[in-house]
C-alpha cells in the first residue's frame, strides 16, 4: 500500500493537470506493453511493438529489454525531480539514465503520439469531471473519488496498489494527474515530479478505452489540413489544444514539445489574434480568441501527425 500524509495547507495546494508529459505517458505506455494483459489494449500491443523495433534509438536488442523491465515502477525514478538514478535498474538493464529516457521517448513516438489527440480528450474529460467534484464537494470529496481502491482517511490517503511507500508532503500539496495507460493498478506515487517539484499522484482512469486507439480510416481533407496549411501543423496543434485554457508548461506537455518550443508557438499564434495570454502570478494563461475558434472551424479533435506531436531527440539531453 502506498500512504500519503496531509496537512490543511498540502488540501489547499492540491490540484489536477491533464498529463505529465511524453516521458510519464512513454513510461506507463511501457507497463502496458510488457506487462499488461489487458484485452482492451491486445491491438495496440501488436501495433505498437512492431513501431517501437523500427524505430527504436538504442543500439541494443530490443525484447530483450522489453521483457528484463518491470515498468512502470522500473522507470519511475525518471519522473522524480532528484538528481539520484535507481542505481540497481540500470545496473540490471546495463543502460544509462539518458538511455532509459529515450527509450521512453520512443515509446511515446510509438504507442502515444499516434493516439495523442483522443487520449488527451480522455484524460481533460477526466480532470474536468473531478474538478466539479472538488468544487462543489470541496478537496476531501475529491480525494475520496479518484478510484475504488484509493480511500480517503483523513489525512492520509490510501492507495491500495504498489510497493510499501509512505509520503508526507508537509504542505507543499500534491499533484494529481490520471493516465490512460494503468489497467489493472490503481495509482503510482512521484515523490518530486521533475518539472514542479511537487509530489504527484497517477491514478487510472476507468478501464473501456475501446475506440482512444484506433487510427482513423482515412486522412483529414477538409478542415484540418485547410488550418494546418495556414498556421502549420504544429500551430494548428496549439490552437485546439488551446480551447481548453491552459499554461505555458501545460500547452507543451500536451504537444510534446519543450516549454520554450510551446511558448514560441503561442506567441505567433497571440500575434495572429487566434489566442489571448493574461497572467496570473507566475503563470500565462493561454485561450483561443472567437477569431481563432472561427479559424478552426468546429473541428477542434482533428489528429495531428504523431511526428509533429513527439518530442524532438535534443529536448530530453
Amino acid at each position: 500500500m502506498q500512504r500519503i500524509h496531509f496537512t490543511a495547507a498540502d488540501l489547499a495546494r492540491t490540484r489536477l493537470q491533464s498529463t505529465l508529459g511524453p516521458v510519464a505517458e512513454g513510461i506507463f505506455a511501457l507497463g502496458v506493453l510488457t506487462q499488461s494483459r489487458n484485452a482492451d489494449y491486445a491491438r495496440w500491443r501488436g501495433d505498437v511493438l512492431g513501431r517501437l523495433r523500427e524505430t527504436s534509438s538504442l543500439n541494443r536488442p530490443l525484447v530483450p529489454l522489453l521483457r528484463a523491465l518491470k515498468a512502470p515502477d522500473d522507470l519511475l525514478f525518471l519522473l522524480d525531480s532528484s538528481p539520484n538514478a535507481d542505481a540497481s535498474v540500470l545496473a540490471a538493464l546495463s543502460l544509462t539514465r539518458t538511455d532509459l529516457t529515450r527509450l521512453a521517448v520512443d515509446m511515446w513516438r510509438a504507442g502515444v503520439a499516434p493516439y495523442w489527440d483522443r487520449v488527451l480528450e480522455r484524460l481533460d474529460s477526466e480532470c474536468d469531471a473531478h474538478g466539479r467534484i472538488a468544487m462543489t464537494g470541496g478537496v476531501e470529496q475529491l480525494l475520496a473519488t479518484l478510484h475504488p481502491r484509493i480511500v480517503w482517511n483523513p489525512p492520509v490517503l490510501e492507495i491500495h496498489d504498489g510497493l510499501e511507500c509512505e509520503v508526507h508532503l508537509k504542505g507543499q500539496g500534491l499533484l494529481l494527474t490520471p493516465s490512460t495507460f494503468l489497467p489493472g493498478s490503481v495509482g503510482r506515487i512521484i515523490r518530486s515530479e521533475r518539472d514542479s517539484d511537487q509530489p504527484a499522484l497517477v491514478f487510472a482512469v476507468p478501464s473501456d478505452v475501446s475506440g482512444l486507439f484506433a487510427l482513423p480510416d482515412e486522412p483529414d481533407v477538409t478542415g484540418g489540413q485547410a488550418l494546418s496549411a495556414l498556421v502549420g501543423q504544429t500551430r494548428a496543434a496549439a490552437l485546439r489544444a488551446l480551447t481548453n485554457t491552459c499554461t505555458t508548461s501545460q500547452l507543451a506537455a500536451r504537444l510534446g514539445v519543450s516549454p520554450g518550443s510551446a511558448s514560441q508557438h503561442a506567441s505567433v499564434l497571440r500575434e495572429s489574434g487566434l489566442i489571448t495570454t493574461r497572467r496570473v502570478r507566475n503563470c500565462a494563461l493561454h485561450s483561443v480568441t472567437p477569431l481563432g475558434m472561427a479559424l478552426l472551424g468546429g473541428r477542434l479533435r482533428t489528429p495531428v501527425p504523431a511526428q509533429r506531436l513527439a518530442p524532438r531527440p535534443a529536448s530530453v539531453n
